[in-house]
């Protein structure tokens, strides 16, 4: 993954100059991706990307931007994405307390997987299922996917980089990519000021909030289970990636820095998590401040913050 200069004292300093460093950080990323576009096309065998990723990693728009990047190259695709593939809730594997586990490869319906991949393969065309997360059911219309004779099929999700999802498809056609905030936020002193998932988090807090209607104290609780997930089912495999991608936004702490705290100020005195949303409001004050405007209508930081 690229060096990135991900100390306080460089965003402090680069945020008096706010247009010019959301253009840097997004120009690193988005030339990664477009890299990667171009070497897909010039190959003669990849027709099949894998794109894994953690919680708020920022897979979604990753996919769309490598879509558009590929696009721009001549060739055109097609996203998969294996939440389509979840088995209705009634169906999903369960903890011992028998409560659903989502996170687990083995939520999602790996045969019905492997069977339409395998149809999309030798056939160029498949009906794609689409799962409803409103009613935890697969939809009963599926969705007619045909491929031209180079098309590129993305497909994204927590697992996509399993085993248990990879192990019947063509090797010699994929190419797998693992994507995630990669870099902590250190102070001159090599103290840690926002480590890794604590970058995630925020990233989820606000999402949830804004999008799904969550409270801070919901995401904290769900932030369990995913953690579980991601050490149990995705970085055991993030190894087998042939590209690892760092989504980290440097600038991206100062946009979500108020709401961010606003939510966290949030969390009572009474909370088992009050002691770490302290610890990371403490954190956020440390940033200073770019308003929303300057962050770019496709930037991945979209997918946390909306558009404008």
């Amino acid at each position: 993954m690229a060096n990135v200069n991900n100390t306080l004292e460089y965003i402090v300093e680069n945020a008096v100059n706010p247009e010019a460093f959301v253009s840097e950080c997004e120009n690193k990323y988005n030339n990664k991706i477009l890299k990667i576009a171009e070497d897909i096309a010039k190959s003669e065998k990849t027709e099949i990307v894998m794109l894994a990723g953690p919680s708020s990693s920022g897979k979604t728009t990753t996919a769309k931007k490598l879509c558009q990047a590929l696009a721009a190259s001549g060739v055109k695709s097609h996203t998969v994405s294996l939440d389509d593939f979840y088995l209705n809730n009634e169906d999903s594997p369960r903890f011992p307390d028998g409560t659903p586990d989502y996170e687990t490869v083995e939520a999602l319906d790996i045969p019905l997987f492997e069977k339409t991949m395998a149809t999309l393969i030798e056939t160029g065309f498949a009906l794609m299922p689409e799962f409803d997360f409103l009613t935890g059911k697969r939809k009963e219309k599926y969705n007619e996917l045909k491929l031209g004779e180079k098309d590129v099929i993305i497909v994204e999700g927590l697992h996509a980089l399993n085993p248990a999802i990879t192990e019947h498809l063509p090797k010699e056609r994929l190419l797998k990519i693992y994507i995630s905030v990669s870099s902590r936020i250190y102070d001159k002193k090599k103290n840690i000021v926002l480590n890794k998932r604590n970058l995630r988090f925020i990233r989820r807090m606000v999402r949830d909030y804004k999008f799904r209607g969550n409270s801070v104290e919901e995401t904290f609780k769900m932030w369990i289970t995913v953690r579980y997930g991601e050490d149990a089912y995705l970085f055991p495999f993030k190894d087998n990636a042939d590209i690892k991608i760092n989504t980290i936004h440097l600038y991206e702490t100062c946009v979500l820095k108020d709401l961010a705290a606003d939510l966290l100020m949030q969390v009572n005195k009474e909370s088992e998590f009050y002691k770490e949303s302290q610890r990371l409001i403490r954190s956020l004050y440390k940033f200073p401040k770019i308003d929303s405007s300057f962050v770019p209508g496709d930037s991945l930081l979209r997918e946390f913050i909306g558009k404008e």
